[in-house]
């Protein structure tokens, strides 16, 4: 890759899980009836149509990994889990209550923290309870993000027996002395051993999570970790830049010296490094980060223009509304955003009050909508048109002068429909989507909100 390009482009910018992004929500326009409002109406359009969507955030995690930017509570207190899925089940009912008719519920996504931290029991409580208002969509897609470490056989079968049928195991790399660096001490044997009975038990889709990027990683340590990898064939793999944001609160990516960090060029060459070893075993480089087999939904949703982006990453398969259940959960109905407190006892505090624990959001306006359909096509299609009177803004032409640089350096080909990432830009499609991002560039950030972007 050219280094002259990395330099000039490797600058703070948003992964583009929404649009606008979270600091550019206008809060003040805002309120909590609003949201019940969009989730309504948004319910009534699509339940029937397509289903909706889960996500459940289950924050604890026994220990604090240093390369962590999620909202956890770190604790070793079990007696934690059965207050919060009661707390959970509490919003789901409020929420069920809203849309009066049964939800059919076509993703659920199981986040963290650590939701293995939840034992099997309790996991099988929390489904029996979200179960009991709404049944499932004939084409589900159930997924959980598992720690190796302790996902268990029971828990792996409770989940399947529910009709999860994805699973993420977030390993980021194998080499001890890195592990070391942002204390995530996991041997191979035990990713072996959960990738092995997920299989065993019939997990059509199992997907490991890698960060390049790291404190103290190399060309021979990334290769070590890729090479392991293939050695158990994940069908999906997420390869995650490193976000290093140690200016957030509550964030734990102090553990270790920044010196430690691959920089520019050096970090650039381990992901080039994994794509090669990755595309030599099989897999097809889908969207931003992510790799897949040929069998693997993921893939299969990328070649029939499927693919969708969300807060919850790539998926492959959309519903018009999401909503997120439990501590810091973001929701979207398509028209409004809106985000959970973030402390566990803000939100026992709502619920109590027999209030939904959301407390900000955005409500999107008609430029937003076409915006927001841009930032999606180019992530999720490497592509974008603006041939339809729906596609076009007011600013459109100016976007379009701005693209120049980017066809000068042979990122994007512009025409006068649309625009097309070429091979060699896909680096860089978080700066394209940069050009159209309005919000923004109105209204350029005086501090850093967000981590680099290659």
């Amino acid at each position: 890759m050219n280094t002259g390009l990395i330099h000039k482009y490797n600058v703070p910018g948003p992964r583009y899980t929404s649009y606008p992004t979270v600091p550019y929500w206008d809060e003040r326009s805002f309120n909590v009836n609003d949201w019940k409002f969009s989730a309504v109406k948004s319910f009534a359009e699509s339940n029937e149509k397509e289903g909706i969507s889960l996500y459940i955030h289950l924050p604890f995690c026994e220990s604090l990994c240093t390369f962590c930017g999620c909202n956890k509570r770190i604790t070793k207190n079990h007696d934690v889990e059965d207050p919060y899925i009661k707390a959970v089940l509490k919003e789901w009912q409020m929420y069920t209550d809203l849309f009066q008719e049964k939800p059919l519920i076509k993703e659920i996504h199981f986040g963290g923290g650590t939701p293995t931290f939840f034992s099997p029991h309790n996991l099988r409580q929390l489904l029996e309870g979200i179960f009991a208002h709404a049944d499932k969509c004939e084409d589900w897609e159930f997924s959980f993000e598992g720690h190796p470490n302790n996902t268990t056989r029971e828990h792996l079968q409770t989940l399947y027996d529910f009709g999860f049928k994805r699973v993420s195991f977030g390993v980021q790399d194998y080499d001890p002395v890195i592990q070391n660096a942002i204390h995530r001490i996991q041997p191979f044997e035990n990713v072996e051993r959960a990738t092995s009975l997920a299989k065993e038990i019939g997990y059509s889709s199992v997907s490991h999570d890698l960060v390049f990027g790291l404190p103290k990683q190399t060309l021979e340590t990334i290769a070590d970790t890729i090479q392991k990898t293939i050695l158990l064939k994940p069908d999906r793999l997420a390869f995650y830049s490193y976000a290093h944001v140690p200016w957030l609160k509550g964030n734990g990516q102090r553990g270790f010296d920044e010196n430690d960090l691959p920089k520019d060029e050096e970090k650039r060459a381990l992901y080039n490094l994994g794509k090669k070893l990755f595309l030599e075993n099989g897999y097809i480089e889908i969207g931003m980060d992510h790799f897949a087999l040929k069998s693997d939904s993921l893939y299969s949703s990328s070649v029939d223009k499927k693919l969708h982006r969300n807060f919850m990453g790539y998926t492959s398969s959309k519903t018009q509304l999401m909503i997120g259940l439990g501590v810091s959960a973001i929701s979207d109905s398509w028209y409004a955003f809106a985000q959970n407190v973030k402390t566990l006892e803000e939100y026992y505090d709502a619920l109590a009050k027999d209030e939904l624990p959301v407390f900000r959001g955005h409500l999107l306006d008609d430029e937003d909508l076409v915006i927001r359909k841009h930032v999606l096509n180019i992530m999720c299609q490497l592509r974008t048109s603006w041939s339809q009177a729906n596609e076009k803004f007011n600013e459109l032409d100016d976007i379009i002068s701005k693209l120049d640089e980017f066809v000068k350096d042979g990122i994007v080909t512009v025409n006068e429909n649309g625009l097309q990432i070429n091979e060699n830009g896909v680096p860089f499609i978080r700066n394209v989507c940069m050009a159209f991002d309005l919000r923004m560039n109105r209204k350029l950030p005086d501090t850093r909100l967000f981590s680099m972007t290659i």
